[in-house]
């Protein structure tokens, strides 16, 4: 895939703001001293009075960004996942999500793709938390189109929404004249018989490589992008359920409480299916390149292929 252009969603978060900015003047966006790495400098720049620097202080942000949405404004709280979610999740939960306010979260940095700045940093628990918070939108765009169409429909959206954006650069895949973005609604991206792959983020790309490894070996698989997780596309995934028989999740995230969990929690109830989650395996992240660290973690598409082929035996 060396030839297909690639950005970091986080670039996509950036653009889309400032691009978005003159058709929505209560856009407002709040950083927590990371405007460079989550690329809100980008919208700083072009609109420096819709821009507050709230310094190393996050849960203080989110309180700010949901005083500020009490006046009808639309604040874009900004900062590492790792941060966003993790250090202000009570602020998130009773500020932003009690109170049903319209702010909108904007997570950099997340996953083990954060490479180098190791586990501390690397959050793959963000998705299971923002998850718990009742009436939370959370979305994780699989590319740098998704990702700007998901910062627009957030905008759209009344109510709280979290988006999760990455550090690594990623192949653009949705760059297509029918490509078309909705809360809540999947995207089939290849069809199949024999398997269901459903897929979320940066790991939508890695699993379209790998449906196509399958098929040299004549398993037909389903592609399935998810990049809504809550609320979940419930009647696509029961359906591919029922038409293949079995369903692989795969995310750049803990198998605990994220993607493979929403899946699984909807097939029990509605379609029991055979489920394999593939994911970060109950353990910490650790510093290394982010393209070595998603093949240690089995997490690229040699690493998919391997599973499925094993979880289809």
């Amino acid at each position: 895939m060396a030839d297909v252009k690639k950005i970091a969603t986080r670039e996509s978060y950036g653009n889309a703001l400032a691009e978005l900015a003159p058709d929505y003047p209560d856009l407002v966006v709040l950083d927590a001293d990371l405007a460079a790495a989550t690329k809100t400098g980008i919208f700083k720049k072009a609109y420096p009075d819709r821009h507050i620097d709230c310094g190393i202080a996050e849960s203080n942000m989110v309180g700010i960004a949901a005083g500020l949405a009490t006046t009808g404004k639309i604040p874009f709280v900004s900062s590492f996942a790792m941060f966003a979610a993790g250090r202000a999740f009570e602020q998130v939960r009773n500020s932003v999500g009690y109170p049903k306010l319209n702010v909108k979260i904007g997570a950099t940095h997340a996953g083990i793709s954060v490479g180098e700045d190791g586990a501390t940093h690397q959050c793959c628990e963000d998705l299971a938390l923002m998850r718990t918070i009742p009436g939370m939108v959370v979305i994780n765009p699989s590319d740098d189109v998704e990702a700007r169409a998901a910062v627009k429909a957030a905008l759209d959206h009344q109510g709280p929404v979290y988006l999760r954006f990455g550090r690594l650069a990623v192949p653009v895949i949705n760059d297509t004249p029918d490509y078309h973005f909705e809360i809540g609604k999947g995207v089939t991206l290849r069809e199949g018989k024999d398997v269901t792959l459903v897929a979320t983020g940066l790991e939508v790309s890695e699993t379209l490589a790998a449906a196509e490894k399958l098929a040299a070996d004549g398993i037909n698989a389903k592609v399935i992008n998810i990049h809504t997780i809550k609320p979940l596309d419930e009647e696509l995934i029961v359906a591919a359920a029922k038409e293949t028989g079995k369903v692989v999740t795969i995310e750049e995230h803990s198998v605990i409480g994220g993607l493979g969990s929403a899946v699984c929690d909807c097939l029990s109830a509605k379609a029991p299916t055979p489920v394999l989650k593939i994911g970060v395996n109950d353990t910490f992240g650790e510093s290394g390149p982010a393209a070595e660290l998603i093949q240690k973690f089995g997490l690229d598409a040699e690493g998919i292929y391997s599973k499925v082929k094993e979880f289809m035996s």
